[in-house]
């Protein structure tokens, strides 16, 4: 008897066969083909996702306006929703808001005490906290704490076809379960600027005064001479757009979700990631849109 035959795919003298390598290349090519249709599909999906995003906003807002108009407005669950948001978001943003001043006035203060100008450790604080750090963290802990339990709460109801249920009784889910939420982040958005702001500027305030030997006079004069009204009001509206941001993603993320506990965990996932890019990207349009038309002036 003669040698066994050789398998397609062995290798002769450390070249791989004709007929594997082949299918290799085969192999390759369709992935490669997978990978561009999923790449070009991409845009479309996210520009679907973005058009059912307008689409649940104007129904929010055309649902608020009727229900005001007719006095009907979800008053009850609304309060319950705003309640129990800033219950999982008014510790953390306390928490958070500490460190922020803390920050702020130990940085700011090295360099000012260099330059003879420890009196400004107030102004770096109203400037610092209330422009920039009060808005985006508290859009931050509304697109992390409040959106994963907004998505997690649509999702399970999604997957166990509660959604499914109020449409066929002719309830629509939008005007039931979204807008109370949406205008629960509404009304909690202003309250944890103000928290945060105090917290912020208590903190700087103690270590400038504690620690830097800034006497408390010439850190509110420096504080009140560079924040301004103008100011306050930019953060507050800040916080309602990055509000209304969190509320309409997360709504829109939880009722889509599909696949049960995985679908639902994969909803709040995208949800906050989705909030904190969308937050960054509002909130530099909106300082740039604030430095030139209200640039930072002494009062």
């Amino acid at each position: 008897m003669g040698p066994p035959a050789l398998p397609a795919e062995t290798a002769v003298d450390g070249q791989p066969a004709v007929g594997g390598g082949s299918r290799r290349v085969r192999s390759v090519s369709a992935a490669m083909v997978r990978l561009l249709k999923a790449l070009g599909s991409r845009p479309a999906r996210s520009a679907a996702t973005v058009g059912r995003g307008v689409m649940m906003f104007a129904s929010v807002l055309r649902y608020s306006v009727i229900d005001t108009v007719t006095r009907r407005p979800p008053f009850g669950e609304m309060v319950v929703q705003a309640w129990t948001l800033l219950k999982v978001t008014a510790t953390p943003a306390l928490l958070m808001a500490i460190p922020i001043g803390a920050i702020v006035s130990i940085q700011t203060s090295g360099l000012v005490n260099q330059v003879g100008a420890s009196s400004l450790v107030g102004a770096a604080s109203g400037v610092g906290v209330v422009r920039q750090g009060a808005p985006v963290t508290a859009g931050l802990l509304m697109g992390g704490a409040a959106a994963s339990a907004i998505a997690s709460d649509l999702g399970a109801r999604a997957i166990r076809e509660e959604l499914d249920a109020l449409r066929v009784l002719g309830i629509d889910p939008v005007r039931h379960l979204v807008v109370p939420r949406f205008l629960a982040l509404l009304i909690i958005a202003p309250i944890l600027c103000a928290i945060i702001i105090a917290a912020a500027v208590a903190a700087s305030f103690a270590l400038a005064v504690g620690v830097g030997g800034v006497t408390s006079g010439s850190f509110w004069q420096s504080f009140g001479t560079f924040a301004s009204v103008a100011d306050v009001w930019f953060t507050v509206g800040k916080a309602l757009v990055f509000a209304a941001l969190v509320a309409v993603i997360s709504c829109l993320r939880g009722m889509e979700a599909s696949g049960g506990p995985r679908g639902v965990a994969d909803a709040v996932n995208s949800s906050v990631v989705l909030n904190v890019v969308c937050i960054a990207i509002v909130n530099l349009a909106i300082t740039q849109l604030q430095t030139m038309f209200f640039p930072m002036e002494v009062s």
